[in-house]
């Protein structure tokens, strides 16, 4: 009860900060001239937020996205914010595990370190579909595209934290959605299941799954003995175009805006980003 009050009200906790905290407040100070951050979904969104805070305390910054227009235009804002900030961008379709391979290989081509693994793309609510690989695209895309991704640039992370002595973050975004997912929490057998679908649950399936590999990396770390950090975070609800399939309108949000009671819930995208102390 305690923690929905501090929610709406925007009372600050323990750590100094709350759901009206800005990232530039949360990050002050920081120097991340010494960082490597690849951001998954990084050409809108709260995404490109997180590029554009990362890019403004000097992180080099890698943006991975499916729409290269779209993340074209995402870098030349983040320079317009920032000008000389360094930022790549590289093709990322992650309902495609042909996708994922192909930027991986592209990553690693640039020869850089890699301090920072933001998983943060997403599709939300979409109706039953398939991805190129003949999985139901939630679960594909939120979930599985990540999972791969991480799992293919891993040892590079270990191979950076160990050469810099700089802990490593991995963060997977995930959402309080995670609650209102199936009876059984996951569909091992049935995730293709059209007749049992709900996009809801189906969404909620896929950050419960998010969150699972965040605590299950976090475990496989802590017992190897690994410096790098794994954590799963709900960053409030924002309208972005992630949901572009939902009946909550734009019009809701500008009223709920207004409204005293629940402005700190409907978050914008600057308060939105105040998780990104998680990523640095």
């Amino acid at each position: 009860m305690v923690s929905i009050i501090s929610l709406v009200t925007g009372r600050a906790g323990p750590s100094g900060f709350g759901s009206a905290s800005t990232a530039e407040l949360v990050t002050e100070g920081i120097d991340a001239s010494h960082l490597t951050v690849l951001i998954t979904g990084g050409a809108s969104g709260i995404g490109l937020e997180t590029a554009r805070v990362m890019a403004q305390h000097k992180a080099h910054v890698i943006i991975g996205a499916r729409n290269m227009e779209a993340a074209s235009k995402a870098k030349h804002l983040i320079l317009k914010h920032t000008p000389g900030a360094r930022v790549d961008v590289l093709q990322l379709d992650l309902a495609s595990t042909r996708s994922v391979r192909a930027f991986a290989d592209s990553f690693k081509a640039l020869n850089l370190p890699l301090n920072v693994l933001i998983n943060n793309a997403g599709v939300m609510f979409c109706p039953y579909q398939q991805s190129e690989d003949g999985i139901e695209m939630q679960f594909a895309t939120n979930h599985l595209g990540h999972f791969l991704l991480t799992n293919l640039l891993v040892d590079k992370m270990k191979e950076t934290a160990r050469a810099t002595g700089v802990e490593g973050r991995i963060v997977n975004l995930s959402s309080i959605a995670h609650i209102h997912t199936y009876r059984h929490a996951i569909l091992f057998d049935d995730i293709n299941d059209k007749k049992r679908y709900s996009d809801k649950r189906a969404y909620g399936q896929s950050k419960l799954a998010n969150i699972l590999h965040a605590k299950e990396l976090s475990r496989r770390f802590q017992e190897e003995g690994v410096n790098i950090t794994a954590n799963a975070v709900h960053p409030g609800l924002i309208m972005t175009p992630l949901f572009r399939y939902s009946a909550i309108s734009m019009s809701k949000q500008t009223r709920h805006n207004n409204d005293k009671p629940t402005k700190n819930v409907y978050r914008n995208k600057q308060n939105a980003e105040s998780w990104v102390g998680w990523g640095l």
